[in-house]
């Protein structure tokens, strides 16, 4: 629905849209795979590294400031997934 939105031009609605989905997996669906991990056997926890906190806190810092003024353009999605490109390769080959 995000996309659909930022194709009709209204940005605003897609970074709501964006944001809420986003806040929505943080605030129910990682705790709830901790607890369906404890019902498998295998325990999950949500405690991080400084490596991942690190990841955490750029990749927050980056995304609020492509989205601070409030518009977009390609040149800034491209940023967004170049990041996100980078975080992945991190994560893939620091060991942790």
């Amino acid at each position: 629905m995000a996309v659909q939105t930022a194709f009709k031009n209204k940005m605003e609605l897609s970074m709501a849209v964006s944001l809420g989905s986003s806040l929505q997996i943080a605030l129910f669906v990682a705790p709830l795979l901790v607890f369906i991990s404890l019902l498998m056997g295998n325990p999950l926890t949500l405690v991080f590294n400084q490596f991942e906190i690190v990841a955490l806190f750029v990749g927050v810092l980056i995304a609020a400031f492509v989205a601070q003024d409030g518009e977009t353009n390609w040149l800034e999605g491209a940023q967004l997934l170049t990041v996100y490109a980078v975080l992945a390769l991190a994560f893939f080959f620091v060991p942790v």
